[in-house]
């Protein structure tokens, strides 16, 4: 094999880390009763967490709009994160979250709403340290990651999925592959370098992708699209191929026999944490037809943030106004256009831009 051979001379000392995050709508969007199934035939299901909404930093005003009239009420907010994590241990700690994303499932119509917070985003952490976002699973787990996404967003988020890297490139392979259309830029810009790497880590093959177009993805390929850094700058466009691949796979998901579908579930069944448990999901997935990803998009938004080396923290992304960016976030998922952030917001944003305003040229 040539490919893996040339792959061997090209693997970095250190190990590379695979973003892989894409089970995580996966699992809340077609598990259905195939989750209560498998978890009662057998001894193996996710590894559970239980969350106390009283440490999760959930703000009363926030609590306020879930109540009767408020413009939160018959939403449910549930924070995904795809970590660096090499083993078990690491889904709980010490791991990186490259992907962070809140998928907000409107209960009443089916629709869902997916917003990526950048992973290098300088927030307050959840423990009144700023520092990038994904440091935040890297210190106190899912746990102080939610709280994070509560404290900056004013959000309300008592539920989590978390994934290992290793389960991606199955469950892409078990759908079938996936439908994505790949520039010709995107193939000079590493894509088949990345599947070096992934090949190399995962002790398996790969078939590089030679030609562009709207073409059908293996799971190898698939992964490795989703770490391409070019276009947009560090992690913009990176990120938005992490949902377009999740997209992809809620429309193959769709098509798929129940028969496949559990194998997939039991494939990658060992590499998740969540805070989800069968009766949670059974509650939330009554029809699978009902639901359907309709929106997109990441915060920061353009024009609302800028790039700076803060010190010894690096390279990071600082909301220009927290304060405009959470306003946004609020219309965008819940429809509010009249929507007032906390005075803890207030509280965040002129932290930030205490510790970062003399490293930014903008």
């Amino acid at each position: 094999m040539a490919a893996g051979a040339n792959g061997k001379r090209r693997l970095s000392r250190s190990k590379t880390k695979l973003i892989l995050f894409g089970i995580e709508i996966v699992i809340i969007l077609i598990m259905l009763t195939v989750l209560y199934l498998v978890m009662h035939k057998s001894s193996d299901g996710p590894k559970m967490a239980e969350l106390d909404p009283q440490v999760l930093e959930i703000h009363e005003n926030v609590q306020q709009l879930k109540e009767e009239g408020g413009t939160m009420q018959g939403y449910r907010n549930i924070a995904l994160f795809g970590l660096d994590a090499e083993n078990d241990s690491q889904l709980y700690k010490s791991s990186h979250s490259d992907s962070i994303m809140i998928a907000s499932v409107n209960m009443d119509t089916g629709d869902i709403r997916l917003v990526s917070v950048y992973r290098d985003t300088y927030l307050n952490l959840g423990n009144d340290d700023y520092w990038k976002a994904t440091q935040a699973y890297f210190s106190g787990g899912a746990e102080q990651a939610v709280k994070m996404l509560n404290m900056n967003l004013d959000m309300d988020i008592t539920d989590f999925v978390a994934v290992g890297y290793k389960g991606l490139r199955n469950v892409v392979d078990g759908l079938g592959g996936i439908y994505i259309n790949v520039e010709n830029e995107e193939i000079v810009h590493h894509l088949n370098n990345y599947q070096i790497g992934i090949s190399n880590v995962l002790q398996c093959d790969y078939t590089p992708v030679t030609e562009p177009g709207y073409q059908l993805l293996n799971g190898m390929q698939a992964t490795a699209y989703c770490r391409i850094r070019y276009g947009g700058g560090d992690d913009y466009k990176r990120t938005a191929r992490q949902r377009e691949v999740l997209m992809a796979l809620e429309e193959q998901a769709k098509k798929t026999d129940l028969v496949t579908l559990t194998k997939v579930f039991n494939d990658c069944i060992g590499d998740i944490y969540t805070s989800l448990d069968s009766g949670d999901i059974l509650d939330l997935l009554a029809d699978i037809g009902k639901y359907s990803i309709v929106e997109q998009n990441a915060i920061p938004q353009e024009g609302m943030r800028t790039v700076g080396n803060i010190g010894a923290k690096g390279s990071c992304i600082v909301p220009k106004s927290l304060e405009d960016n959470v306003v946004w976030l609020h219309e965008f998922l819940f429809g509010d256009e009249n929507y007032t952030v906390t005075e803890n917001v207030k509280e965040y944003e002129n932290k930030i831009k205490a510790d970062t305003e003399a490293y930014l040229t903008e």
